[in-house]
């Protein structure tokens, strides 16, 4: 008689079921990040082995002794019910009242034009490119560095942001002090792709599904990052990959710009989206 083969561990559970529903590589790991510490907080007990009343647990901990914010809190939520209604396939009921986060009202910062201005110019490239992009289409910084070739379309003047906020696509207007530089930066990448210059020798990472469905998309011009980072790295199957610029660096470079400028607001990436939305405000466009 055949012996059966051993259950997938809960790791490898967890990431079938993500790469069979398109989630993001960011969601998975932020997901099992708060899967892990969930585990680890009651003593490495597998979930089947935990109730409602664990979870309540641990969710009221975070809010008590970790402090942490009111959209941590809601994302560590979000991982365990994910892991028991979609990986465990034991649906959490009722938790009872968590000790919740209370989200302080607090109004975004906002630059003036001129501040606005004044960062980006002190930014080298590419960041004051990604930069612009932030301020004049409204983009966040994570689908600033995402964007790909085929993703600027200059015959219609729109930039089509793939798995935005809540996984989805949207379309946005892409400004028309920014075809001049888009169209340099794309044709530096074209002249090094068709160069094959070392780094383009490599593909670029995609995600899974679209890796099976498109098996040479990692290697033609179309996918080819608009912003690609200077190394090469791993994607989640070990295999050498070319990636996007990093966000972290580019909120380093805006920081730094910050500082250059002396303005005196608390500034970041996401500023520019909230200045870009004001900007609008102001001119009387619906957002």
């Amino acid at each position: 008689m055949d012996s059966l083969a051993p259950k997938p561990r809960l790791r490898e559970q967890f990431r079938s079921v993500m790469r069979l529903n398109h989630y993001s590589i960011r969601t998975e790991r932020s997901y099992w990040y708060w899967i892990r510490y969930f585990i680890r907080f009651h003593g490495m007990r597998h979930p089947l082995e935990l109730g409602t009343s664990d979870v309540n647990a641990f969710l009221s901990r975070l809010a008590t002794d970790r402090q942490v914010a009111a959209a941590t809190q809601n994302l560590a939520l979000n991982a365990i019910v994910f892991l028991y209604a979609r990986v465990l396939e034991q649906p959490l009921g009722e938790i009872g009242d968590v000790v919740r986060v209370k989200r302080p009202p607090r109004l975004p910062t906002v630059l003036t034009h001129q501040e606005a201005m004044s960062i980006i110019e002190h930014l080298g490239q590419p960041y004051r490119l990604l930069t612009s992009l932030m301020y004049g289409a409204g983009l966040r910084v994570v689908e600033s560095s995402r964007l790909r070739v085929k993703d600027i379309d200059f015959r219609n003047q729109t930039i089509i942001v793939r798995d935005g906020k809540g996984g989805k696509d949207r379309t946005t207007l892409l400004p028309a002090p920014l075809i001049t530089p888009l169209k340099l930066q794309i044709e530096q990448i074209e002249a090094a792709w068709r160069s094959q210059e070392e780094m383009y020798k490599v593909p670029v990472s995609l995600p899974f599904a679209l890796r099976r469905k498109y098996p040479h998309a990692s290697v033609s011009l179309a996918w080819q990052w608009l912003f690609p980072s200077s190394g090469i790295c791993l994607d989640e199957d070990g295999r050498s990959v070319r990636h996007h610029v990093h966000v972290s660096t580019i909120q380093r470079a805006v920081k730094q710009a910050v500082r250059v400028t002396g303005i005196e607001k608390p500034v970041g990436c996401h500023t520019f989206r909230h200045t870009f939305a004001t900007e609008l405000l102001r001119r009387g466009v619906v957002v």
